[in-house]
């Protein structure tokens, strides 16, 4: 049997984030003003039995998860319950639950690396929370103080934080999920739900490793249209992409480039954002990623690889819409000088090959991992392992 005990004052007086810069700022202007859950509520069960870490040179993604597990349960009558953090377990749940009949539900994805020093870090938290806020806001779920979300994930951390792995290849991703509850069969806005966030120690995203990846690009399939969800990180998005995902898999490529629009406008790349290296059309050496028009989701490390480069000042650095008779065009003209995805899992993940129309297009890569591509990835790892100082880092 678990055993409870009170959170300590490390916890309840567990640093603020206000005034840390540009990452507390919303994107649609909600205040967290609302009536919400506390961190310095936090009840804590732990667990009597452990499980044993896993091999890290073997892991599949998402597969292992850690040994407990935080729940905040929420009621239009009584508002938001005490934070838990209790035991990893199977959720108990109605069977009219409207998250699993009309995909009321929403996540975000984060990691927690562990430094040369042994200490733990989260990367950029606030903006996964103002994300987390706008997707909610989207569902019809309740308002929550993003801080006060923050605190609690950085408790169930430290919790659990021998499951950080000790490598410098390797994080702990942490999966904050929310659920619409309501026990009935109407279409409404859910009265119940609950917030819950679970730990899973990861290596690669990708089964081979760093080399760039192949991407099946069709338009017969789309993955989010202007006025839908596709800037949110809903469940629904990621759920309809499985049925073209196998199709490409099929084709002998590992992940769906997705289009969109009868001009072919490249969006997105299953579960990353797309950038292109190239010499534009008027000869100008260009980072170019599509633009936030509402089918693109806001990706933190989109968001940080556009930061980093103009910082740089050494290109042109554009938020523009590219389509395939563009790429096509460039690659001709051997314009292109490298092509890659970004994303939390993936941080960067090189392009080498589309297929596009019964025709393979090869994107340049040199010696797997290009320069840009190269030199971005340990910007950004350097930063969230903390060998570079950033307040982009922060400590559990």
């Amino acid at each position: 049997m678990a055993s409870s005990t009170a959170v300590p004052s490390s916890a309840a007086n567990a640093p603020s984030l206000k005034g840390s810069g540009k990452d507390v700022s919303t994107s649609n202007g909600m205040e967290d003003s609302v009536h919400s859950f506390k961190a310095a509520d936090l009840v804590i069960e732990l667990s009597q039995t452990h499980k044993a870490k896993p091999d890290l040179t073997n892991l599949v993604f998402g597969t292992v998860f850690s040994d407990h597990m935080l729940t905040i349960e929420w009621t239009s009558a009584g508002g938001w319950q005490k934070p838990h953090v209790k035991p990893f377990g199977n959720l108990s749940l109605h069977p009219a639950c409207s998250a699993m009949h009309y995909a009321v539900q929403l996540f975000e994805g984060m990691k927690a690396y562990r430094d040369a020093d042994d200490k733990v870090r989260l990367f950029r938290p606030m903006l996964n929370m103002n994300r987390m806020a706008k997707s909610a806001e989207r569902a019809c779920l309740p308002a929550f103080d993003r801080e006060e979300l923050v605190q609690c994930i950085r408790r169930l951390v430290q919790v659990d934080l021998e499951w950080v792995p000790k490598s410098d290849s390797a994080s702990l991703y942490i999966r904050p999920t929310f659920l619409g509850t309501e026990p009935s069969l109407g279409v409404k806005k859910p009265s119940h739900a609950l917030l819950y966030v679970i730990l899973s120690p990861v290596g690669s995203y990708f089964s081979t490793g760093a080399k760039p990846v192949s991407l099946w690009a069709d338009s017969k399939y789309i993955r989010a249209w202007r006025g839908g969800t596709g800037d949110c990180k809903m469940g629904g998005n990621y759920g309809a992409s499985i049925y073209a995902q196998d199709e490409a898999v099929d084709y002998g490529c590992q992940q769906v480039l997705w289009l969109y629009g009868d001009d072919h406008q490249i969006t997105e790349v299953g579960t990353m954002n797309m950038f292109l290296f190239w010499n534009n059309e008027k000869g100008e050496e260009e980072l170019a990623t599509p633009p936030l028009d509402g089918i693109i989701l806001p990706g933190i490390t989109r968001q940080s690889i556009l930061e980093l480069t103009r910082k740089w000042g050494e290109f042109k650095v554009c938020e523009r819409y590219l389509t395939m008779a563009d790429l096509r065009c460039a690659l001709k003209e051997s314009r292109v000088k490298e092509m890659f995805g970004s994303g939390t899992a993936c941080v960067v993940s090189p392009v080498g090959r589309i297929l596009y129309q019964g025709e393979n297009l090869h994107i340049p890569c040199q010696e797997d991992f290009p320069q840009l591509a190269s030199r971005l990835m340990k910007e950004l790892t350097d930063i969230q392992y903390g060998r570079t100082q950033s307040d982009w880092s922060v400590l559990v």
